[in-house]
């Protein structure tokens, strides 16, 4: 299953994010693609909203992984544009975190394609202009909350 949005702003980016954060009840890897500056950071602020987390969300960059806990689900923010090989995902933890009952928010998904579950939400930023790009969503027929997005 697949659905494009168009997003002009941060807000828009944001609203996309909240609304699907809203409709996640279980478990979930989100793995997302696109460049510096399309909108990961900003999409995973909406989502932790929707998922009634109330804190800052922040790039973790430098932390390599973020958690966010007190929502209806934790929630696990990856940055994986510095891990380059298996072992390096083992020393994080991440297939720990994989385990959890939670939402695994995942940038630079790219360099870890291989270690992503197969019912995996993709969010795919495409710039279309300096302010405006495409976000598509796609995710097995198992994760039927995209219906309703």
């Amino acid at each position: 299953m697949k659905k494009e949005f168009i997003s002009n702003s941060y807000k828009e980016t944001y609203s996309l994010a909240m609304r699907l954060g809203s409709l996640i009840n279980e478990p979930t890897v989100i793995a997302f693609k696109g460049g510096l500056g399309s909108g990961k950071t900003s999409f995973t602020t909406g989502l932790a909203v929707g998922l009634d987390y109330f804190g800052e969300a922040n790039s973790p960059t430098f932390a390599i992984v973020n958690e966010y806990l007190g929502g209806r689900l934790p929630i696990y923010h990856f940055d994986m544009y510095r891990i380059a090989d298996e072992d390096e995902l083992c020393s994080i933890g991440y297939y720990d975190y994989l385990d959890e009952a939670a939402v695994l928010a995942i940038e630079w998904s790219e360099n870890i394609e291989a270690a992503l579950p197969k019912d995996t939400v993709f969010v795919i930023f495409s710039n279309q202009n300096e302010n405006s790009r495409t976000i598509t969503i796609e995710c097995s027929e198992e994760k039927d909350f995209l219906k309703e997005l």
